[in-house]
Order: C-alpha cells, then structure tokens, then sequence
C-alpha cells in the first residue's frame, strides 16, 4: 500500500452557468450548467490496489465460449497484486467459479492469479436448455456478493453475449436496489445481444458499455486500472432549493451520460442529494432543472432559487422573474453554456434515435435523425460522431443536415448504437465557445473585459 495519505475530499471547483431569463408561471423551468474540475491536490496517483474489489461475471453460452477462452485468463493474469476479486460463470443461473471452496474472494497475488488463469478455462457457461436467469440476476448475485466486502470501490465487470436477456422483467427493479452499491461496465461480445439493455446498466450503474470485437482482455484490463485512478469513490452533489422549487432533477451529460437519482434528505424537506461515483482528476458536466412556482416571488428581484454543494464548495443559482410582456435585457452570462449542453445532448439522441431506426428499416426516419445528428455535429466540431453516420451514410452536407443513407446490414448496428449511447463526450464547456464577457448587473449591458464601470448607467462593474 502507498505510504501516502490520501485526503479525505479532492481539490474541487464548482462553475453554475444559469440557462436563460424567465417568465413568471406556475411551472416555469429553470436550467443550470453545473461546471465540476477536481484535482487530486497531491494525492498519490493510483488508488492501493487493496481498496478495489472486482467481480468479472462471464454472461456467455457454450457455442461463444471462443470469445473469451484466451481474454480471460490474459485478463486474470495481468490483475494487480492484492486486488479482491471473484470470477463467476453461469449454467443458467450466475455461479461461482473462481475462488474454489468455501471463501466468497480472492486476493491477488502471483498464486492467485496463476490458479485463478488456469481454472477459468473450465469456466462454466449456459447450454441448450431452460432460460437463462437475465440480467437482472447477474447484478444480484453482485450486489449479494460485494456487499460482504467494504472497501472504497466496488465494481462488477459484466462480459456478455446476450443470451441471458430474453424476457427479462426484473431489471429495474434491480437496478433501483444496486444504486450506490458498486458500479459496473458491460463489454459486449458475439452479434445478437440488444443495445438497449447493456446501455441501462451502465447508465444507471455509472459505467460504460462498450462492444468488443477483439482485445477482450485488454479491454478489461483497461477497466481495472482506470478504477485505480478514482481519486474519490463517493461524492454527493447536493441541492438546497426555495420553499417555490417542487421539482428537481439532475443528470450528468459527460464525461458520459449517467442519469442520477435524487434522495430527499430525512427532515430536511427542501435538500436533495444526488449521488456520484468514480471521481478521477478532470471535468465534469451537469444540467440541474428545477420547476418553480412563481406565484408568491417579486418580479425584477435577483432571487436565489437553489444552493449546489460539493463538499466544501457552495455556489448559488440565482435569477429573475421578468415582467410579462416585456423583453428581458439581456441573456444570462451561461445561456450559451446550458444551450450548448442541451445542443450536445440532442446530437446524442438523434444519432441513437437514426441507427435504431435504421435497424428497423425505417429509412425516412433514420435520414432524418442522423441529418440532425450531423448539423449538430458540425456546430460543434464533434468529429465521432460525424465518422459514426459516415459508416451508415454519406454525408452530403454536415452543416445543412444531409445525408444519404447506404446500404447496411441491420446486425451490424448494435455496436454503433451501444457507442452512441455510451460513448464519452468531449468537454462540453470548452465545445460551446469561450464565456461571455461581463455585463452590467443593474441594466444588463455589455462591457469591454478591462472596464470597471458600466457606459450606459454609471454602476460599478462587480
């Protein structure tokens, strides 16, 4: 273990770019770009490797066994000294494959990786016969399992064919009784798995889904040493909102899109908390919507509706109910930013919404969606997803939105479909153009960067 301290909360910086100047109502919308920069302050770089436990669950049939007989071993091998980890295999129903005997976990050393290697190409995998038990049993079983192991970071790495999810109806369920017990990334193997599925898992589980041709077992090694850079496993953003707030949400848009559960804290009838995982150094983006009733708040009054907290970092979301009928002065300083990540959010969505359809031969639609996709992907010089639609269609014109569809084999689209959904984004902050410069806070009007009092009405600059 490293002779370093770790502190107990990483270097944080919180940035709130409000959405846009608002109109009284009864249900007005509110929107907020949520900046979050940590930095390890220090820390040691990689987190001891005894602070991780790992669980690789091998969701595979027999007649796909070629997939992972050489990628797990390798994966196995190359795990870090002192590491708890486990390996299940499934006949039908999940089962413990490695360690042998009566311990729920191995700890990693030269023996165990060794024995660990060797028994997993015996590894049990689901033949003909009754159906498997679906995913849902898979996160279970390591929800059963982790829960007996409290280190800082818990994570499950599912490896699956698809073959175990047909007709599987407890998986939300599930999901909602996982939530901040570990996290989890899905790698999908074979042509017959469904996209949809894998995407809620990581998205719900606050991982990643990605498709996996060849490399298996890099991939997964890849996986474990990312966990070793989570600075800090846990870290709740909360929301302190006005008595005239009734609604908030929360969701992060990157690194990867993760929708986040809200939870009312006990007493405390106007504080939300919303739990994150896996904090490494670098950004990250969120949109915070709250709906507000505008009822009983003064018109033309700086208000503050919400207080965001991340440990020790405060910052307010503030704003004003305009009179109705009449123009507001100016745009808020972070309008572009939260159009921007709404913008970047849509592109997502389209390029989905366009392969999924084109997977259901619905070709007019998918033209359309990925022609949105491909607009919006050339407003903001986002280079993937342009090369995704390239590998379905031509793209006539980026910025007019035109594209034209080639031919495609339908069975070919899960992969895209599962990167679309889960791939990471870049930063968003940095995609929608430099910050505004300052405005006046009494009438709104622009100022040059190095003026310190407003030309129009007299007012010091803050």
């Amino acid at each position: 273990m490293s002779s370093h301290t770790r502190p107990p909360q990483p270097g944080i910086r919180l940035r709130v770019d409000l959405g846009g100047d608002l109109r009284p109502h009864r249900s007005a919308k509110i929107e907020a770009h949520l900046r979050v920069d940590v930095a390890a302050d220090g820390a040691p770089t990689d987190l001891p490797a005894v602070q991780l436990a790992v669980i690789i669950a091998v969701d595979v049939a027999e007649h796909n066994r070629a997939a992972v007989r050489h990628a797990l071993p390798s994966a196995l091998r190359a795990l870090p000294d002192r590491i708890s980890f486990a390996v299940l295999g499934s006949g039908p129903e999940p089962v413990r494959c490695y360690p042998r005997g009566d311990g729920e976990w191995a700890v990693a050393d030269r023996e165990e990786r060794r024995r660990a290697a060797f028994v997993a190409g015996s590894l049990p995998l689901h033949r003909e016969g009754p159906r498997p038990a679906g995913y849902a049993a898979w996160v279970a079983g390591a929800r059963a399992l982790l829960a007996g192991r409290p280190v800082s970071v818990r994570h499950l790495v599912l490896i699956t064919d698809g073959s175990s999810a047909a007709g599987d109806t407890r998986l939300e369920e599930e999901l909602d009784a996982c939530a901040g017990q570990f996290t989890c990334d899905v790698f999908a193997v074979g042509a017959d798995w469904a996209p949809d599925p894998l995407l809620t898992l990581a998205e719900r589980l606050h991982g990643t889904a990605e498709f996996v041709d060849d490399g298996l077992g890099h991939a997964i090694t890849a996986a474990i040493h990312r966990l070793r850079r989570v600075h800090t496993s846990h870290l709740p953003i909360e929301v302190t909102v006005r008595p005239s707030v009734r609604q908030v949400s929360l969701s992060e848009k990157a690194p990867r899109p993760h929708r986040l559960g809200g939870l009312l804290q006990p007493g405390r009838p106007h504080r939300w908390s919303f739990p994150t995982y896996q904090w490494e150094q670098g950004g990250r983006d969120y949109l915070l919507t709250l709906v507000a009733d505008s009822d009983a708040d003064p018109l033309e009054t700086e208000l503050q509706f919400a207080m965001v907290s991340i440990g020790d970092v405060h910052a307010p979301v503030t704003a004003r109910w305009h009179l109705p009928g009449q123009s507001p002065p100016h745009d808020p300083a972070g309008a572009d930013s939260v159009r921007g990540l709404n913008a970047t959010a849509r592109m997502r969505s389209a390029l989905r919404q366009g392969l999924v359809a084109l997977q259901e031969h619905q070709r007019d639609t998918a033209e359309d969606r990925l022609g949105q996709a491909a607009r919006l992907a050339a407003r903001f010089g986002t280079d993937w997803v342009l090369d995704e639609i390239r590998t379905v269609a031509d793209i006539e014109d980026a910025a007019a939105g035109r594209v034209r569809l080639r031919a495609v084999d339908a069975g070919t689209l899960g992969p895209l479909i599962l990167r679309a959904g889960s791939r990471p984004g870049g930063p968003l902050a940095d995609a929608v153009g430099a910050r505004p410069g300052p405005r006046c806070g009494d009438c709104g009007t622009p100022a040059g960067s190095e003026a310190r009092y407003c030309i129009a009405c007299g007012e010091r600059l803050l």
